[in-house]
């Protein structure tokens, strides 16, 4: 019992703090930083901004752009959903995504180029290891016989007397 009325309390605490509002300009710069990368819960921190707010502006500049961070706080009179966003937010939208695309497939291209150049390093070192590896081998004299040293190859000064 006394739980919910501490509840009921703090809830009516918060009621009470004035409401901040936001100008456009301030959402959208919220906005690019989200997009540019920066973490929400940073940013929410940072700015003493619920990260769900955060991410509901990101989401509308994506969709309508900078006019859709300007509509007045509450309800839409009359709507149920949001509007269709425009054809050109649309497209800007898809110009941008493309363009972070084309950036990531670029980095994997130079990643994938880097890996490869180091392959090439090693198969060289690797040709050449094997190359010396068989110089230095010595004919063996067949089934199974190990190749003679200079020290008890036949001729050699090192003989029984």
């Amino acid at each position: 019992m006394e739980k919910q009325a501490k509840k009921r309390r703090q809830g009516n605490e918060q009621a009470a703090l004035p409401k901040r509002v936001f100008d456009q300009e301030y959402k959208v710069a919220v906005a690019k930083r989200l997009l540019a990368g920066e973490g929400g819960s940073k940013l929410s921190q940072e700015l003493k901004i619920r990260r769900s707010v955060l991410y509901r502006w990101r989401d509308t500049y994506r969709l309508e752009g900078a006019a859709g961070l300007n509509r007045q706080p509450g309800r839409p009179p009359g709507q149920r959903g949001r509007a269709a966003p425009e054809p050109a937010a649309l497209a800007a939208i898809e110009q941008a995504a493309a363009a972070q695309t084309a950036a990531a497939a670029a980095r994997r291209i130079a990643e994938l180029e880097r890996k490869v150049g180091q392959q090439a390093v090693e198969i060289d070192f690797l040709r050449r290891a094997f190359k010396r590896v068989k110089e230095l081998e010595q004919p063996s004299g067949g089934n199974g016989a190990s190749g003679s040293t200079a020290k008890s190859a036949p001729g050699s000064a090192l003989k029984d007397e």
